[in-house]
């Protein structure tokens, strides 16, 4: 079944409408947050229910209806560094545009990035970046290092990267997209916005030639973990302690103390540990998800 990321921004006072209707045509809510009279919902539904959702939120809620592109991901957004001394960089800006078409971000600087003759990514590194869907890695305005020497930072990453620079064009066997270079100023103007327009048609693309048919969904693994798993609610990342990506999820509690409970857990009449993989993160020892591909 194919699943679309929507989110509704609008009065809180009916969201729970909205809530009950997304559960019943089968789809997720991913987030909600309700402040005041203000509510913000993500959620994710059957492409061929879009419409039903629509009317509804456009006839009775009267809210703001935005396609998420990007929802049930998690990008790595990669620098060589993030030292003062090597600033400035758009790191902050694309990762924020990014969590606004629905990602899940998170910027990654390493530690022997700089330099030409000299640039390295250590295996740890490599680890981390490749527990994400997708890497952004962020480079700077000189053509010649970015296409001689940068190469080394992601030719051995095991998922998909997209290079963003200064340059417009560079030989790449990636894709890339020119126009990042160091900026002094917010990336706001009409030409910045339609870069990271583009940047985002390039990852949701990325991320769409490398969708698998998995046994079980991540968005009904991190719907059962939530019901079945207390511990969820009082972890150290509350509003979002479920992370998920598109061939899983990241659970944002100890591996140690949580994986045995998790892998119990049932998703229908089977159990975690009987359709997906469960190991642990390099991240904080969180827990990561990964269920099996399904062969037909």
């Amino acid at each position: 079944m194919i699943y679309e990321g929507y989110v509704f921004r609008g009065g809180g006072y009916k969201h729970r409408d909205l809530i009950e209707l997304v559960e019943d045509i089968g789809g997720i809510i991913v987030n909600a947050r309700i402040m005041g009279n203000e509510a913000t919902i993500t959620f994710v539904v059957p492409k061929r229910d879009v419409s039903v959702i629509e009317d509804i939120i456009l006839s009775r809620l009267r809210g703001e209806f935005e396609k998420l592109p990007l929802v049930g991901s998690e990008i790595a957004v990669v620098l060589p560094s993030i030292t003062r001394h090597h600033f400035p960089h758009p790191a902050c800006d694309i990762a924020e545009y990014l969590r606004r078409k629905g990602a899940k971000t998170n910027i990654i600087g390493l530690a022997r990035g700089t330099g030409r003759r000299i640039a390295q990514i250590s295996q740890r590194e490599k680890r981390v970046i490749e527990e994400h869907d997708i890497a952004v890695l962020i480079l700077g305005d000189f053509k010649d290092c970015i296409e001689r020497y940068k190469w080394k930072l992601y030719d051995n990453l095991q998922i998909p990267v997209v290079v963003v620079g200064g340059p417009e064009e560079v030989d790449s066997e990636v894709p890339y997209i020119g126009g990042f270079g160091r900026v002094l100023h917010r990336l706001k103007s009409t030409e910045e916005i339609r870069k990271l327009d583009e940047l985002v048609v390039c990852v949701e693309r990325c991320l769409g030639e490398r969708q698998e048919n998995l046994t079980v969904s991540p968005f009904a693994i991190k719907s059962e973990i939530e019901d079945q798993v207390d511990e969820i609610k009082s972890c150290r990342s509350p509003k979002s302690p479920i992370v998920v990506q598109r061939e899983g999820v990241r659970i944002r509690i100890n591996y140690d103390r949580y994986a045995s409970k998790i892998r119990e857990s049932k998703i229908g009449e089977r159990r975690v540990r009987e359709v997906a993989e469960v190991k642990r993160s390099e991240i904080k020892d969180y827990i990561i998800v990964k269920p099996y591909l399904q062969y037909v």
